[in-house]
């Protein structure tokens, strides 16, 4: 899901690692419909290829060890069709229901702004408000420890801004108000919702609520914090950082703490001296420019430019952690866990209870990490678990031609991070995390998106690679027998299982769940191979306690209105079931949106989802003088801007979400 304009398409990674697409090559492996083990007597995929070890067998085989084998989900419901209605459409017997939406006061006590549909706002009144592009999020039950379905908090992340719907006249004229309104339409926002008779619906005020904010002070922890390239003229300690901002997808811990991920940062500064030190590592491995992705902070804060603050930047790019149930604490920056475009951090436990995140950096050609705790969390004393992601061993992935893989360690002293190749110390490593990925030997992915884990086994781990329309230009990997197209525009879907089913082992197994695509579009051998329901551009991932793979799409305005994409229809949602490879879809969008965030309460019978930027243009900024929006969704008839916002989906007879 990135999303950052000017900037979408930087690709900052020149290192002479192996691109996954020649790791594959090299296993030499046949896309054809024939290479696929398909039916019920195929491996537990479904979908995996020819020459791979057969993964789901050996966890299917753990699973049964270990007392905890399921039968394969079955899909309850009929898949949609594809829409290009501005709208959201969920199959029958399901209705979806809009509980939140970009400027909708959060609850504040005393402060309850209304939204106004000009975009006439202030800066102040959006600090009580929910900000603009709904991400990722996560259900926090009420009361902490519950297992209660029916009322609870959602933390919700605002990944980027559109001006020109932020503000009265867009971007006509640029003020510090407007980069002040801007910041605050970033970050978090919790809410707390309920259900009633009527539905679920927002508890106004709540003691709960709240706004993290560019503009809201966090902590920073871990090996990093007070490093000497984390500290500025105004923060001399480095140890506090003002904000968080391009908070893409989430992850959560099991002691009741919401993780938000800082992905494109770099687009929200500038450094006019990148000319004069091409070398400088944000310049050259993290896409910091001489201009900015279009946000034009730095005219107004000159936090955000890089040449009077060099250090501000290496402040950016972490996972933070915020505790939704004490809303005046304050966020914590993680840097344990690596400094990138963090998509998602998807929780694994261990079986000595380490907790484990997967990660990944979401570019092209970049990587995917994990990070294992040093010590177990503690299940029943969440105070103990207040620093655990400070310590704790990180890894990034390098994917072998013979379906093995390994977890490179990337701790100072070892794999060659030392002194003599840019790494002082622990601290600085993290910094340049990307270097460092490169200096072991990673292997270069087709932008790595959501993760996810298997809830019944916690060693197997799915991901979204989204696509690469870079894939065979000149200079680049070309196609090959695992990423077959070039001018990627349908991504896929990749999975492994950690040796022994344990997330803290160091070797894994691997191989490609399903190639997305329309079959229309794709080529002699190479196309698509879902069974049922066709989707491109997967993104959004959930592996859900009753056996579905939840898919959600991200296909860029752009992209849709290529020749190659006709037919697709808007983004949407489509349940898997992983052990046969069948797709139906099960939600469509309203134009020119993204699909995104999933939340489910504990029982499964209520769905959160995230709408994205409907609306939004082949440019990504709207003109709010245009009278031909193409969306004008939630409002509808009443008019007014489009506006992202959070959709709860139930049953018509209260039953399971998809089953």
């Amino acid at each position: 899901m990135t999303k950052s304009y000017s900037d979408k398409n930087v690709i900052c990674n020149d290192s002479t690692n192996p691109a996954f697409s020649q790791i594959a090559s090299a296993i030499n492996l046949n896309l054809s419909r024939r290479s696929l083990l398909t039916g019920s007597g195929a491996a537990a995929t479904g979908l995996l290829l020819a020459g791979l070890p057969d993964l789901a067998s050996a966890a299917a085989q753990s699973a049964a060890r270990a007392g905890k084998a399921l039968k394969p989900a079955a899909l309850g419901f009929a898949g949609i069709p594809l829409s290009d209605a501005d709208t959201v459409t969920v199959p029958a017997g399901y209705r979806a229901q809009l509980v939140n939406a970009w400027g909708d006061a959060v609850g504040l006590a005393g402060n309850l702004p209304a939204f106004k549909q000009d975009g006439s706002n202030s800066f102040v009144e959006q600090m009580a408000q929910s900000g603009m592009h709904h991400d990722g999020m996560h259900f926090f039950p009420l009361p902490y420890g519950s297992q209660n379905s029916a009322h609870g908090l959602l933390a919700i992340n605002h990944e980027y801004t559109d001006d020109g719907l932020l503000h009265t006249d867009g971007m006509k004229t640029w003020t510090a108000e407007k980069v002040r309104k801007a910041q605050a339409a970033h970050g978090v926002s919790i809410i707390e919702v309920k259900k009633g008779e009527a539905g679920w619906q927002q508890v106004l005020p709540s003691s709960y609520a709240r706004r993290v904010s560019t503009l809201t002070a966090c902590a920073i922890s871990g090996p990093a914090a007070g490093h000497a390239l984390m500290k500025t003229v105004d923060d001399p300690t480095g140890r506090e950082v003002l904000g968080t901002l391009n908070n893409c997808a989430n992850g959560w811990t099991p002691w009741g703490t919401y993780l938000t991920c800082e992905e494109n940062w770099n687009g929200y500064f500038v450094d006019w001296s990148n000319n004069m030190k091409p070398d400088g590592f944000n310049a050259k491995r993290y896409g910091v420019k001489e201009k900015d992705a279009g946000y034009r902070w730095a005219e107004h804060d000159l936090r955000f430019d890089a040449q009077l603050n060099p250090h501000e930047p290496n402040r950016f790019g972490w996972v933070v952690e915020i505790d939704p149930y004490h809303p005046d604490s304050k966020p914590v920056k993680r840097t344990a866990l690596g400094r990138f475009k963090h998509e998602g951090a998807a929780l694994a436990i261990a079986p000595d209870q380490r907790c484990v995140f997967y990660m990944g950096d979401d570019e092209r050609f970049e990587y995917i990490y994990k990070f294992v705790t040093k010590r177990p969390y503690d299940a029943k004393n969440r105070r103990a678990n207040a620093n655990l992601l400070d310590e704790g061993t990180l890894y990034v992935a390098k994917f072998n031609a013979d379906g093995s893989g390994e977890w490179l360690e990337l701790t100072h002293g070892k794999n060659g991070l030392t002194a003599a190749n840019g790494f002082a110390d622990q601290g600085e490593l993290l910094v340049k995390t990307r270097l460092a990925a490169d200096h072991v030997g990673a292997t270069k992915m087709d932008r790595p998106e959501w993760t996810t884990v298997n809830p019944h086994n916690q060693g197997e781990i799915f991901c979204t690679l989204t696509n690469n329309s870079e894939r065979g230009k000149e200079g680049k990997p070309g196609p090959d027998a695992a990423n077959p197209r070039a001018n990627n525009l349908f991504g896929h879907i990749m999975r492994w299982v950690e040796a022994g089913n344990n997330p803290a082992a160091t070797t894994f197994q691997w191989n490609i769940l399903v190639l997305a695509g329309n079959d229309k579009a794709a080529k002699d051998e190479h196309k698509g191979n879902i069974k049922g329901d066709v989707f491109g551009s997967p993104d959004g991932l959930h592996f859900d306690a009753n056996g579905l793979l939840w898919v959600q799409t991200d296909v860029s305005t752009t992209t849709l209105n290529k020749k190659e994409y006709a037919g697709m229809g808007n983004n949407q949602m489509v349940a898997m079931v992983p052990e046969t490879g069948e797709a139906r879809r099960f939600l469509t969008g309203p134009r020119g949106c993204e699909i995104t965030g999933i939340a489910f309460t504990p029982d499964h019978k209520t769905l959160f989802v995230n709408i994205q930027h409907p609306g939004e243009p082949d440019s990504e900024r709207n003109d709010p003088a245009n009278p031909k929006a193409i969306s004008s969704w939630p409002n509808g008839a009443l008019g007014g801007r489009p506006r992202s916002g959070t959709v709860v989906i139930t049953r018509d007879d209260g039953g399971v979400i998809g089953l």
